[in-house]
C-alpha cells in the first residue's frame, strides 16, 4: 500500500467540475486581477473568521509582510515570535528591516510559550506574531493583555489554522491582524499561492488594500510605497467553490486524529490539545523518541510523513548575525529532533490509517 503524505487527487476528484466551472466564470468576466470574485471570497472568509475585514493577498508570506508594513514596522524595531515554525514568519520581519527576537515554545502544543514574552520585550519591541502552529492556537489571552500592557501589536501568523477556535473564538479575530495562507496544502488551499489577510479595524484594512496595490489610491497617485500584493481572481474562484466544503473537511481531519489518538497514544506521544481550543490538524505530529528510524520504517513502507522543522529558526545560517547559540532555545531545538508529521487528510480512510498505526507500532515495538 502506498499513502502519500496529502493527496489532492482524492481532494479534487469529487469537485472537479465546480473547479472548472470557477474557471470559467473568470474567463466569462475577464476580470483576472481584482473584481468581484475577490471581494466575494473577503466577504466570506471575514464572516468565516468572524472578523470585520479581509484582504485578499498573493501569499501567506505577503500577508505577514503587509501586515507589518502596515503597522509601520520597519528597520530599528523588534517583533517577538517563535523558533519553532515555517520560515516566512521571521523572514517577513527581516523583509521590512525589523528584527526577530526568539521565545521558546511550549513542549506540548509546540507555540510559543506566553509565559516567557515579557521577559523579551525591549524598548524595540514593536510587535508580537505569534503562530497558531499546526492547527492549533496559541494563548492569545496572554498574549493580548501583554499586548496591551506594553502598547504593542499583535499579529496572527495562523497559516495553518484557518477555522481553528480558542474560547469559541476563530482564529485571526484576536490580533490587530490575522495572517492565512492558501498554498495547496492548507486546510484551505488554492491552485497555486494565495493569501489573506483579517482584522477589525477599518482603518488597518483600507491601508493593507492601499498597499496590495503598490501603495495606490486612487490610480497612478501613490502616497505610500507598497508593492503587488493582488490576490488573483482566478483563485478567489476556486476558494469559493471549496470553502463551503470547509468545515466537513475539518471535520473528518478531527475523526481522523482522534482515530490516531485512540491507537497510538499508548505507544507514543500524540498532540495535545488544551482545554478551550478546537484544532483543525493542518498537521498531525508526534513526538517520537526514535523519530529517524520510525520515519525510515515509513518510507521504507511508501508512507508519506514530514519534518516540521527539522532546524529552528535561531540556528538557521541567514539569522547568524543575531548572535543566538545552540541551547538558547531548548525546547524548540529537542522538538526539532523528535517531532514528525503523518498523513491526517480528510480523505484519508481507515484502511490506510490502519497501515500508519501498525508501521509504527511495530517500529516501536
Amino acid at each position: 500500500m502506498k499513502v502519500p503524505m496529502l493527496d489532492l487527487d482524492a481532494q479534487y476528484e469529487p469537485i472537479k467540475d465546480e473547479i472548472f466551472e470557477a474557471f470559467r466564470e473568470v474567463f466569462a468576466t475577464k476580470r483576472f486581477i481584482g473584481g468581484p470574485k475577490i471581494e466575494e471570497l473577503e466577504e466570506q472568509i471575514a464572516n468565516y473568521c468572524d472578523c470585520k475585514y479581509a484582504i485578499g493577498v498573493s501569499s501567506g508570506t505577503d500577508s505577514l509582510l503587509v501586515s507589518l508594513m502596515a503597522l509601520n514596522i520597519g528597520v530599528g524595531d523588534e517583533v517577538i515570535t517563535t523558533p519553532f515554525t515555517f520560515f516566512a514568519t521571521a523572514g517577513s520581519i527581516y523583509r521590512v528591516g525589523a528584527k526577530p527576537v526568539f521565545v521558546d515554545i511550549e513542549p506540548n502544543t509546540y507555540n510559543i510559550n506566553a509565559d516567557m514574552i515579557e521577559d523579551a520585550i525591549t524598548e524595540k519591541t514593536k510587535a508580537i506574531m505569534p503562530v497558531h502552529l499546526f492547527g492549533q492556537m496559541c494563548d492569545m489571552d496572554k498574549i493580548n493583555k501583554i499586548a496591551e500592557k506594553h502598547d504593542l501589536h499583535v499579529i496572527e501568523d495562523a497559516a495553518q489554522a484557518i477555522g481553528a477556535e480558542q474560547n469559541g473564538k476563530r482564529a485571526g479575530s484576536l490580533g490587530d491582524v490575522g495572517c492565512f495562507s492558501f498554498f495547496p496544502s492548507k486546510n484551505l488551499g488554492c491552485a497555486g499561492d494565495g493569501g489573506i489577510a483579517t482584522t477589525n479595524n477599518q482603518e488597518l484594512a483600507e491601508k493593507i488594500r492601499i498597499l496590495r496595490n503598490h501603495g495606490s489610491k486612487p490610480k497612478y497617485h501613490h502616497k505610500i510605497i507598497g508593492g503587488n500584493f493582488r490576490l488573483d481572481a482566478i483563485q478567489a474562484a476556486i476558494l469559493l467553490k471549496k470553502l463551503p466544503l470547509l468545515e466537513e473537511w475539518h471535520q473528518q481531519r478531527q475523526n481522523n486524529a482522534e482515530y490516531y489518538d485512540t491507537n497510538l497514544s499508548e505507544a507514543v506521544k500524540t498532540p495535545m490539545v488544551k482545554s478551550g481550543n478546537r484544532m483543525i490538524y493542518n498537521q498531525y505530529t508526534l513526538w517520537l523518541d526514535n523519530r529517524d528510524e520510525v520515519q525510515k520504517a515509513l518510507n521504507e513502507s511508501n508512507i508519506g510523513n514530514a519534518i516540521y522543522y527539522p532546524i529552528p529558526l535561531h540556528l538557521q545560517e541567514c539569522f547568524s548575525y543575531l548572535n543566538y547559540k545552540k541551547e538558547d532555545f531548548p525546547v524548540a531545538e529537542d522538538a526539532a529532533g523528535h517531532v514528525l508529521s503523518i498523513p491526517v487528510y480528510s480523505e484519508l480512510n481507515k484502511k490506510q490509517q490502519d497501515y500508519i498505526i501498525s508501521t509504527i507500532k511495530n517500529c516501536i515495538s
